[in-house]
């Protein structure tokens, strides 16, 4: 059982000083770059006790994560919420070896293992990567304008959806595989002649693994998570808020630079703006003003950053 962020937290005294906006910035198909190249299971689980952890093995792990230290101004990447796990739970192969990575120990004390796997979305992510940068590239914003004009690319980015009607059509359409593929390897039970305790079609088809979901969700948070952690180095900013790969900054002025340029003036690479699987693009700014009675309200900012209406987790 695992999901994206949804996380926020109080502004701190210096955020509130200096920051007159709130700045939301989106990882571009982030689940489809998490499951490019991504280890994942082709047998069915195994059962064992006190395992010996190999991050080349997916499966599920009991874990006590609770010990593991990380930034207090960042979500914790182990947990939805962004709270600090409270005692041993269930984590996928990517978040223990992303604890190693942060320099704990790890022991766990059972696991559902998958010893036969392979790159098994790996083609699926190229078909749909290349016909996205294709797909923008029609649109009027090619693969490297980012690299070549910063300013150029985020007016170009705000221009899309004036583009073609037929090309738009079919980015929303690549958009919309690559979101349904990821959900459809859990799919529930719907539909009016269901009834409480009994199987569902989905469960019949072989690409129903809810692990196979659970692995490319916790590999797009702890790229995240790695992101801004550099983030926070080069620029000196934490985000405040994080729906899913949707990350808000406070700012001194609306425009994604205002976020992204380090103190000695030029642009981080840790979040780097393009239209490329993983890059970050522009979700929408508002003043602070606003954000401040959100987070009163006990609301997510990230959830109305978009212009124009309010964003689901699952966008």
């Amino acid at each position: 059982m695992t999901e994206a962020w949804d996380w926020f937290r109080e502004l701190t005294d210096d955020e509130k000083r200096r920051a007159l906006y709130a700045v939301g910035l989106d990882v571009n198909m982030a689940f489809l770059a998490a499951a490019g190249r991504l280890t994942l299971p082709l047998s069915g689980p195994v059962h064992e006790l006190n395992p010996v952890f190999d991050k080349r093995i997916p499966g599920s792990w009991l874990v006590d994560l609770s010990h593991v230290e990380t930034d207090p101004l960042l979500p914790s990447p182990f947990t939805a919420d962004g709270s600090r796990p409270t005692g041993p739970a269930w984590y996928s192969t990517v978040k223990v070896a992303y604890a190693l990575e942060l320099g704990a120990r790890v022991q766990p004390t059972e696991g559902w293992l998958r010893h036969e796997h392979g790159p098994y979305l790996d083609p699926w992510y190229k078909r749909l990567r290349q016909a996205y940068v294709d797909t923008m590239a029609a649109l009027g914003v090619p693969l490297t304008l980012a690299d070549r004009d910063p300013v150029a690319f985020l007016d170009a980015m705000a221009a899309v959806k004036q583009g073609d009607p037929a090309e738009l059509a079919v980015l929303t359409a690549i958009k919309q595989t690559a979101k349904g593929t990821i959900g459809k390897m859990r799919e529930r039970p719907h539909g009016h002649g269901y009834k409480p305790g009994e199987r569902w079609a989905a469960l019949d088809r072989p690409t129903w693994d809810p692990l196979m979901r659970a692995l490319v969700i916790d590999t797009a948070t702890v790229n995240f998570h790695r992101k801004l952690l550099r983030m926070a180095d080069d620029t000196g900013l934490h985000c405040f808020a994080v729906l899913s790969d949707c990350a808000v900054f406070a700012a001194p002025g609306p425009g994604v630079l205002d976020v992204l340029t380090k103190p000695e003036g030029t642009l981080t690479t840790s979040l780097r703006l393009g239209i490329s699987p993983g890059m970050v693009k522009h979700e929408g700014s508002r003043p602070m003003a606003e954000i401040t009675e959100l987070i009163a309200d006990d609301a997510n900012p990230a959830r109305h950053m978009k212009a124009g209406g309010v964003v689901s987790a699952d966008e």
